[in-house]
């Protein structure tokens, strides 16, 4: 059975270098997302919203994997891709020690051949086996072009991205643009698993010339 890896062939984009921000095209592509927000008072780490948003998250995807293997024409296997999130605010301005009014979606990029008959038919597998849920209910397949972005790895805690976001920043200044849309955070690391030192979150901004 052949296996996809596209890790490897989208590795533009998702091993970037820490040394020095790049600027870069990224193209349309699907994902399983969810949404939500932030409980006020509450972080990523302790919100029960983003928790079941997690597990319904990942539910689906790796349902979707075991499909794609076992289905009887042309099965494919791939390797999972890695866990994204848009961050933003509804007013105001995002702040990252900030994160009781957060609003979020997080998803995982599907191949492709990931169809949405395949994902209704994951869904109701998820649902039969875990019973219903209202993360459940939020999960979706939608195509997302962010288009041109600046990106660079960020090594350590994620509370010291500020010092990042602002080379980023100071590239697109020195550079005629300007960064627009929302907080991206590709997750290479688990804060569960590894030290803070050594967590490794590649950050992307879109942006657009300067006028």
């Amino acid at each position: 059975m052949p296996k996809m890896d596209l890790r490897k062939e989208l590795k533009y984009l998702y091993a970037p270098s820490a040394r020095q921000v790049a600027l870069v095209d990224v193209p349309e592509f699907q994902f399983a997302q969810i949404d939500g927000a932030i409980e006020p008072g509450q972080a990523p780490g302790t919100s029960p919203a983003f928790e079941q948003a997690m597990s319904a998250l990942y539910g689906i995807t790796y349902t979707l994997k075991f499909m794609s293997k076992q289905r009887a024409d042309n099965p494919l296997d791939y390797t999972v891709m890695t866990l994204e999130g848009l961050w933003w605010v509804e007013e105001g301005e995002f702040n990252i020690t900030q994160p009781g009014n957060w609003r979020w979606t997080v998803m995982i990029l599907q191949p492709d051949h990931i169809t949405p008959a395949m994902f209704a038919e994951g869904l109701a597998q998820l649902r039969k086996k875990r019973g219903d849920s209202p993360a459940l209910d939020k999960l979706r397949l939608a195509r997302f072009h962010e288009g041109l972005a600046l990106q660079i790895m960020h090594i350590g805690p994620y509370a010291n991205e500020p010092a990042t976001i602002a080379r980023m920043d100071a590239f697109a200044q020195e550079n005629g643009y300007r960064m627009i849309g929302k907080h991206h955070e590709i997750y290479l690391g688990d804060p569960r698993n590894a030290a803070p030192e050594k967590l490794k979150t590649i950050l992307r901004h879109p942006v657009a010339l300067r006028s």
